[in-house]
């Protein structure tokens, strides 16, 4: 008996030996794939903490470039209402907005409400996803609101625009964002909005963030009506010119640097496609310089400054859906034609509609954002996303979902927005009285001036 004992040992031991060679093999080869994963997320984490810090930097850029197209006895108003975007907007996406917008999907349309952040461990990684996610979308939410205060400055009653920015970012920004992209967060396939099952692309904002907040501006502007002054009787469209120019090219500078948070952060994961989306976002705004100079010059005869400003925004705007799909090639001449479309467009909205939109925020967000998003279905190159466009050999199928995606949020936008401001014009008002628009929002509205000492008083 001994002897087999021993004899069975004997065979055993290699086997032994074998297992735990293995077992020794394994277990840093194990821990360092747990240790991997573990350094991935967190490095996701942190990537896109430090994209949604860039996106609110976006904040004061837009102040600046606001407060520099108009003039000075309303800079401080511009201010308040860029503050307060943020704000009262944060909150009310938090309580309301977020949960309808990335909740699980009611009929395609919307997401379940509910306070999104109840119940949330903190000490989880699902919860400090969670918690990161949601600070990084809240920051675009302000973005959507904060773009409609330039297409209603210098005539607008403050408390008028509070309810305006509260209402888009806890109710119409989440709705239609929930349509392009309720699966990004907890409730996945649950959360596909109706466009999102067809296939629409966006992938930064192009049309959930700046149309949204271009088309309100639009109808705002429309329901508010001109500045004093703006039309001269005969309805001949007259300059009224910003009081600081380099303040507002700050501002572009600003958003331009912010927007290596808004569109590279939007992967949300550190990974090789943020290098090409950082080079596509930015050979498109230079472009959009490009464009926008070159026709202002042909047309006009002089390379105009705040035209030349406006155009590299607009190649941002444009470029924010397809950053991920197109080729470096692609942001250029999606740039380029984005430039000179936003001339056209001021030039249009502003002397043959007759819209009064002292910083052009329905041409760049609106108007540049629907062109860009529309696009991505004929510049989506092989290599880079997962679609190919019309001049790639790709058939018609993305550029028609492309265009029914932009024109139905520009349907809800707009319509909202109309429905909001006319709600607004005749309950509390929405519009200063003369006198105050004459003497200025700054004194007026906060009884104070942004420029203590050198405040003029005209009657333009």
């Amino acid at each position: 008996m001994f002897e087999e004992k021993k004899q069975t040992t004997a065979l055993l031991r290699p086997k032994v030996w074998a297992l735990t060679l293995l077992l020794a093999t394994l277990t840093p080869a194990m821990a360092f794939a747990e240790g991997e994963a573990l350094s991935q997320s967190n490095a996701n984490l942190l990537w896109t903490l430090l994209a949604a810090i860039l996106v609110m930097f976006m904040q004061p850029g837009f102040a600046l470039v606001e407060m520099g197209f108009s003039r000075a006895k309303n800079a401080g108003n511009i201010l308040m209402k860029n503050l307060i975007d943020f704000g009262a907007g944060q909150p009310a996406f938090l309580l309301l907005g977020f949960g309808l917008m990335f909740g699980q999907d009611i009929g395609g349309f919307i997401g379940s409400s509910g306070f999104a952040l109840a119940g949330v461990d903190p000490t989880s990684d699902a919860g400090l996803w969670t918690l990161t996610f949601w600070f990084f979308q809240s920051v675009f939410a302000a973005t959507a609101a904060t773009i409609i205060s330039g297409g209603i400055a210098e005539r607008t009653k403050f408390s008028a625009y509070i309810i305006v920015s509260i209402v888009v970012t806890a109710v119409i920004y989440p709705i239609s964002g929930h349509w392009a992209w309720g699966s990004l967060w907890g409730a996945g396939e649950l959360g596909k909005g109706w466009l999102e099952n067809m296939g629409f692309i966006d992938f930064a904002g192009s049309t959930v963030v700046h149309s949204v907040g271009g088309w309100m501006a639009l109808a705002g502007a429309m329901v508010i009506g001109p500045r004093i002054g703006k039309y001269s009787p005969d309805g001949k469209a007259k300059a009224i010119p910003g009081h600081n120019i380099p303040m507002a090219g700050l501002g572009v500078f600003i958003l331009w640097f912010g927007w290596f948070g808004f569109n590279p952060g939007s992967t949300t994961a550190v990974n090789g496609s943020i290098g090409y989306i950082a080079v596509n976002t930015s050979l498109a705004a230079c472009m959009g310089v490009l464009g926008a100079m070159t026709y202002a010059w042909i047309k006009h005869g002089k390379p105009d400054t705040s035209m030349s400003l406006n155009g590299a925004l607009a190649g941002l705007v444009a470029i924010t859906a397809g950053c991920y799909e197109v080729s470096p090639m692609g942001s250029l001449a999606i740039g380029f034609l984005a430039g000179i479309l936003v001339v056209v467009s001021l030039e249009f909205i502003d002397q043959v509609l007759k819209i009064d939109d002292p910083v052009g925020a329905s041409s760049v967000h609106g108007v540049c954002g629907m062109f860009g998003t529309i696009m991505v279905g004929f510049f989506a190159a092989p290599g880079y996303g997962s679609a190919t466009g019309l001049f790639y050999g790709g058939g018609t199928e993305i550029l028609v979902t492309q265009i029914i995606g932009a024109a139905a949020v520009f349907a809800w936008a707009f319509g909202a927005g109309l429905v909001l401001f006319y709600l607004l014009k005749v309950t509390i008002g929405v519009r200063v009285t003369q006198e105050e628009e004459l003497k200025g929002l700054d004194i007026t509205e906060h009884g104070m001036e942004s420029y203590n000492g050198f405040q003029i008083f005209t009657n333009e």
